[in-house]
């Protein structure tokens, strides 16, 4: 239990984990984005395509640009954008895309797990035109991303030498004061953030627990290192933690905090 796990290989178990809620947040942080049309877009770890999908049908784009590290992902991410776009496997630190050629720059939810973040806003830049937008968003996982935060906070109590997993701490970049600042030493300007709030709305507790059986993501890699009596441990605790009757629908708040600024 002494080594972060996060596997994002694999697009249909993401999905039920992260990316139903990845869907809800990408329209409210592109009316918060607000961008012009007729612009070209890049979406840098575009995933199983929530982000794309909403530049496509809301952002009115010229061109739109979509890559990720997983093949997997970008294959589902293809298939569901059906040639609207253009994909390219690749990551943060090598964009597969020519300098100067993006006028809006995005990242939802991903900025976290990019290994050096510094070179990834490099490259970033490079890509992007002058005046162009550089823009991402991560879950507030310290403060109101609520599902998450349930889960580590019970599962610190009960182990406590997991706690260096939860991503509330392991990502201290997801403080609008720490990307303010990365966006600054990058060289960007006209930076502003903003919280931005969606509802996680469970079906029952069943719907809330299983895709924490779903190997994807350091939540649920935790979870695949305990034994069974650890697992069910865990499991009645949440249930008791959120007062969940059987059939009833669980409500909470999943906030992203997103950033933007202009390339010079």
């Amino acid at each position: 239990m002494n080594q972060a796990t996060d596997n994002w290989s694999s697009s249909n178990p993401y999905e039920y984990f992260m990316g139903r809620w990845s869907r809800r947040m990408a329209p409210v942080f592109l009316d918060w984005l607000k961008p012009s049309p007729d612009l070209n877009w890049l979406d840098l770890g575009c995933g199983t395509g929530a982000l794309s999908e909403t530049i496509l049908a809301h952002g009115r784009p010229a061109r739109l640009i979509c890559t990720d590290p997983s093949q997997d992902f970008l294959q589902q991410t293809q298939e569901r954008l059906a040639g609207k776009a253009d994909f390219a496997v690749g990551n943060a630190g090598a964009i597969p895309v020519d300098s100067n050629t993006v006028d809006v720059l995005v990242s939802g939810l991903a900025l976290n797990f990019f290994p050096d973040l510094p070179a990834a806003l490099a490259e970033m830049k490079r890509v992007v035109k002058p005046g162009g937008t550089i823009a991402a968003y991560v879950w507030d996982y310290a403060g109101r991303m609520d599902f998450l935060r349930i889960f580590w906070d019970i599962a610190c109590e009960l182990h406590p030498e997991a706690c260096h997993l939860d991503e509330g701490i392991r990502f201290p970049i997801c403080h609008a004061d720490r990307l303010e600042g990365a966006f600054r030493e990058a060289g960007l300007t006209e930076i502003s953030t903003a919280h931005l709030d969606v509802n996680t709305v469970f079906e029952n507790f069943e719907d809330y627990w299983n895709p924490f059986l779903s190997k994807q993501g350091p939540a649920p890699g935790f979870v695949a290192t305990l034994s069974d009596h650890q697992k069910e441990a865990l499991r009645e605790a949440l249930y008791t933690k959120l007062h969940s009757r059987k059939d009833a629908r669980i409500s909470l708040l999943a906030r992203a905090i997103a950033v933007k600024g202009i390339n010079n």
